[in-house]
């Protein structure tokens, strides 16, 4: 393996991508750690410091895609959720818009119009949500505590400064313009790097809040925990790529014909169905999702009625079976939705019809579909399982140890290792099909 990296550095044009990805990496990082202009940095660690510990809701998941940026209100605050929200959205939108399903099936000319307009959904979403942050971040609910100095200093009574709304204008703008520098860094990245671009950016969101949830476990919980969370951890790991890397292989023949003289087809190959075919969007839909209620409570005054308590003791204690069980089926119900309308195969089945090709044994046409139906239905329920179990398992250490600041300083979280090993294996892949055309052996050889 280390002759392979040994390789992968020797190879001049493989080198370059891997340095162009580590550059850009680099100036990620270096965005979200440069404060947005305007916002009081001494006010934003105070409220840093002032937040509990156990804080773990939906903008726990969405500072650590960010890397730490969103708590930091930082340039590249809002992080790459903006693009994968419209991604989504334009996903679902190309299954009940005609239009959007005619682009999808003409090709790379349709991709390049589809990626336009999630370009312009992005900034749209990443207007919204800065704005919105903002104002979380004024009135405290952002930081799960009442911040005692103003986020955003009024300063429009001394002489010389802008306005106050300016000042939350120019926030608004510079974090937008953010959004769509890391677009940008993104798309340089699948182009000119290795492996996707937005993927390999939450790749290191995530890794570079590792190393401070490492510390914080082991100064907390001492070192005989740290070691048991980090064996667990490898051993969440191993089967994660287990599952992440099985897959159900449906044979393909394509039947031979005469063309002039010469005879083409009769090869055989397969259509590999893998058993995590969501990915981890179930696991982003579910909370965002079971988080609704929680935000809703937070921006009420009547916290003491049968609503609000129900919320505080079900919803907000993630150690609860009421919660688990609801991340749980949200998940799985995610699942099956997210999976039916990104994979069709109704389209497989009439593509393979129209180049010849069928399944051994099974008839071409809606025979194939129905076919392929069941097969996908059976894998999506073992993914769905093993998608809500890797989710809930903070949660379920929660009832184990009894100890909430532990679930909040868990480093292998369900959509963290999701996430890093999905995008590692990505990136490996990559670069080990590369090394494999120049006849170098891969890392995994």
């Amino acid at each position: 393996m280390l002759s392979a990296f040994v390789s992968a550095f020797r190879t001049p044009d493989l080198r370059k991508k891997i340095l162009f990805t580590l550059l850009i990496l680099a100036l990620y990082r270096l965005g979200a750690n440069t404060p947005s202009p305007g916002v009081s940095y001494e006010a934003v660690q105070t409220c840093l410091d002032m937040m509990p510990d156990d804080d773990t809701g939906v903008f726990g998941l969405l500072n650590l895609f960010s890397g730490g940026a969103l708590l930091q209100l930082s340039v590249f605050a809002l992080g790459v959720m903006p693009y994968i929200t419209a991604s989504i959205i334009m996903q679902l939108l190309s299954v009940v818009i005609p239009r959007l399903e005619q682009l999808r099936k003409e090709g790379q000319v349709g991709q390049a119009k589809i990626t336009q307009y999630t370009r312009y959904l992005t900034l749209a979403l990443a207007l919204l949500q800065a704005s919105g942050y903002i104002a979380l971040a004024r009135s405290g609910i952002l930081f799960g505590a009442e911040c005692p100095d103003p986020i955003i200093p009024d300063l429009s009574n001394t002489e010389g400064s802008a306005p106050y709304w300016l000042s939350v204008f120019t926030i608004v703008i510079v974090m937008v313009a953010g959004t769509a520098l890391i677009m940008w860094f993104g798309e340089q990245v699948t182009e000119k790097g290795i492996g996707n671009g937005m993927s390999v950016l939450i790749f290191a969101s995530i890794a570079a809040m590792m190393p401070g949830q490492f510390w914080q476990l082991q100064q907390s919980e001492g070192w005989f925990m740290f070691g048991t969370i980090v064996a667990i951890g490898i051993m969440i790991m191993v089967a994660v790529v287990f599952i992440e890397q099985s897959q159900r292989r449906i044979p393909v023949q394509y039947a031979k014909k005469m063309v002039g003289r010469r005879m083409y087809g009769g090869t055989s190959t397969y259509i590999p169905m893998k058993v995590n075919q969501a990915g981890i969007i179930p696991v982003i839909f579910g909370s965002s999702l079971l988080y609704i209620p929680t935000l809703a409570m937070q921006m009420q005054t009547d916290v003491e009625s049968g609503w609000g308590q129900f919320v505080q003791r079900y919803l907000i204690n993630q150690g609860s079976w009421v919660y688990i069980s609801l991340f749980f089926l949200l998940i799985v119900f995610f699942t099956y939705f997210y999976v039916s309308i990104t994979f069709r195969p109704d389209d497989i089945a009439d593509n393979m019809k129209k180049v010849g090709g069928f399944i051994p044994g099974v008839r071409p046409g809606s025979p194939t579909a129905s076919y392929l139906s069941r097969v996908l239905s059976r894998l999506t329920f073992p993914g769905a399982m093993y998608l809500g179990t890797i989710a809930i398992l903070p949660n379920l250490a929660i009832v184990a140890f009894g100890n909430e600041q532990l679930f909040a300083q868990f480093p292998f979280g369900g959509t963290a290792v999701l996430i890093m090993v999905g995008v590692g294996l990505e990136s490996v892949k990559q670069i080990e099909s590369q090394l494999m055309q120049r006849n170098y052996e891969g890392f995994l050889r």
